[in-house]
């Protein structure tokens, strides 16, 4: 349990920072404000708002090398039960048959020998390029390396922590929202609708190193104000989430009561396992707990939320733009052109800013990369 308990010193110190750091309070105020961190507050507030903007106009690349024909991708997911791998996957297939080119989808099943066995099956495919679906290439470096030494260009989704060219695992490009942005505008959101005071759990899985770091991220962002308690860091593998996640919750709910106010998850996955749990122990849809996901955005967490079961907000990742950057990123691989650069900016989105969609991503851009390729 996150944090322990304070002494009496440990605790004086805390709230001298806390009026030192924070912008502190009027003498004698109390309520969330004066018991969080209200400097943090009104930052948060300030970002929410703007990341809930919905004017998300095309900013990517509109220029670039016109379609280098015949070419093949194999797509080696971590797994395609993770929504956002698949979401992926699906704006890939789209992206492919704009340019002409081939795809094929290998799934890894989550389990470390069988994302093994599926990208060494890709590479013995030879096809022009190979995309490392959200898992960690240290995990393949065997497969990696005979990649590499075939001449097969390797670009990364959520492969490693940070967007564009990796040397080491060599990757073209990592194509992400950065995670910094994700991890800091989802512990904002807490922070903003919890007005400052609010017990938190989160879940993540640590077998993924972007998934770890950005729980790590979120965590130090939700320790910035003092009102917010981490209840529970809650690390459950994705690939068993549907199995864990309604007994930890049920677990959750009888340790913490009513403590518990808030969720964020570094997967909207964990909401959709969650609900049945917060559902049978007669918790209303709209919460409390009231939860975000950082991450992915894929249909049915839109749902979810759109309906006001059991998810809030979530900070979506452009799902279908990113499996069209792809296919730009290689085409510019295989025109000897270097990376696009380009990094999708983070949003959050609630009922009242989805206008009922499932999905979210930049407008235009489809168009943009068609022009692109066209020449």
């Amino acid at each position: 349990m996150y944090p322990h308990r304070m002494t009496l010193l440990a605790a004086a110190a805390l709230l001298t920072a806390a009026a030192a750091g924070c912008g502190g309070g009027p003498a004698g105020t109390t309520g969330p404000s004066a018991a969080g961190c209200p400097a943090v507050l009104d930052q948060a507030r300030a970002d929410v708002r703007k990341a809930e903007s919905t004017d998300s106009a095309w900013t990517g690349p509109t220029t670039g090398p016109a379609a280098v024909p015949g070419k093949s991708i194999v797509y080696v997911a971590q797994t395609m039960t993770n929504p956002g791998v698949a979401g992926v996957a699906q704006g890939l297939r789209q992206a492919a048959r704009a340019i002409g080119w081939q795809v094929r989808v290998i799934d890894g099943e989550g389990s470390p020998a069988g994302i093994q066995a599926a990208l060494s099956q890709a590479v013995t495919l030879g096809p022009s390029g190979i995309v490392i679906g959200g898992f960690d290439p240290r995990l393949t470096s065997r497969q990696v390396a005979r990649a590499e030494a075939a001449g097969i260009p390797l670009i990364g989704w959520h492969a490693v922590d940070s967007p564009g060219p990796s040397r080491t695992p060599p990757l073209f490009t990592n194509i992400t929202t950065k995670v910094q942005d994700v991890a800091r505008i989802s512990a904002d959101w807490v922070i903003a609708r919890s007005d400052g005071t609010a017990g938190v759990v989160l879940f993540t899985d640590d077998s993924i190193p972007f998934a770890r770091t950005k729980a790590d991220l979120i965590k130090q962002r939700l320790a910035d104000c003092p009102g917010v308690e981490l209840l529970a860091y809650e690390n459950i593998p994705i690939p068993d989430a549907s199995r864990r996640t309604p007994q930890e919750v049920s677990s959750l709910l009888s340790r913490f009561g009513k403590k518990w106010t808030h969720s964020v998850a570094i997967n909207d996955l964990y909401f959709a396992d969650a609900a049945p749990a917060l559902r049978a122990a007669g918790k209303p849809g709209g919460g409390p707990p009231s939860n975000i996901g950082a991450g992915d955005g894929d249909p049915s967490a839109f749902q979810r939320i759109n309906s006001r079961q059991y998810q809030a907000a979530t900070v979506p990742e452009p799902l279908a733009q990113q499996g069209w950057q792809i296919v730009d990123e290689f085409n510019r691989a295989f025109a000897g052109r270097p990376a696009s650069g380009y990094v999708a900016p983070v949003h959050v989105v609630t009922a009242d800013n989805s206008g009922g969609a499932t999905s979210w991503d930049p407008r235009g851009y489809q168009q943009a990369y068609e022009r692109i390729w066209r020449g």
